[in-house]
């Protein structure tokens, strides 16, 4: 038998607020996310934890943001 999808669970983390651990999504950008962009913003995909602070950091010194003088650091996009 095929596994079942914890809906209840699924609506209430995607759709939660972020103070009790929910992402706190609209229903609309909810709807739209696939099963596993849904498993990588709650940090349940296989072999991959929640993006952390040190993790954050190190990409951050990696790849640092280049501004032009007054740009908005988009780079003109």
């Amino acid at each position: 038998m095929a596994e079942r999808l914890d809906w209840p669970g699924m609506l209430g983390a995607g759709l939660g607020p972020v103070a009790r651990g929910g992402l706190g999504l609209d229903p609309v950008r909810f709807w739209a996310l696939s099963p596993v962009e849904l498993a990588l913003m709650l940090g349940i995909a296989p072999g991959r934890g929640p993006l952390g602070r040190g993790r954050l950091e190190e990409l951050m010194r990696a790849w640092p943001d280049r501004t032009k003088a007054g740009g908005d650091g988009n780079g003109g996009c």
